[in-house]
């Protein structure tokens, strides 16, 4: 079921606590390392971060009225997730994610193509995600995004 919360601290305010703390620390950990020019929102019931309007006015292709969405966190109802759309645009970072995880984390990767799931929060590798939000910045997510889905 999608949050009807308007802004980041109110969704995380309506978790329960076995899932705040770890959404909480992963929001941090995502906004200490994003490249400046990403700006925090919600959208589609989850908290994310996206290249505002000012930036990018086309907006994203599937509604224009909405920011270019690069990156987003979310408790859902089996796993917390992570969606990050550089490593579904991206085969080079994608394969760097892939090779780097169990590095990090003793438990099988549970990926999709943008999504990543942790089933228990206490495996979320958090300096794993902190690197990789930190590996794109807004022009090259724009420069990649227009390159794969605007046609």
């Amino acid at each position: 079921m999608q949050s009807t919360a308007a802004t980041p601290s109110a969704y995380l305010e309506s978790l329960p606590d076995d899932r705040k703390q770890a959404m909480v620390k992963l929001r941090d950990t995502i906004a200490k390392n994003l490249p400046e020019g990403f700006e925090e929102g919600m959208s589609y019931g989850m908290m994310g971060w996206a290249v505002p309007h000012s930036t990018y006015p086309q907006g994203y292709h599937c509604d224009p009225k909405l920011p270019l969405p690069f990156l987003s966190i979310a408790s859902q109802k089996n796993f917390i997730a992570v969606y990050h759309m550089g490593v579904y645009a991206d085969k080079e970072l994608y394969d760097w994610f892939v090779s780097e995880y169990p590095k990090h984390v003793k438990t099988k990767l549970d990926m999709g193509k943008s999504c990543i799931r942790f089933k228990k929060p206490e495996t979320i590798p958090y300096e794993l995600i902190g690197e990789l939000a930190s590996k794109m910045t807004v022009q090259q997510w724009i420069d990649l995004y227009e390159s794969a889905f605007r046609k």
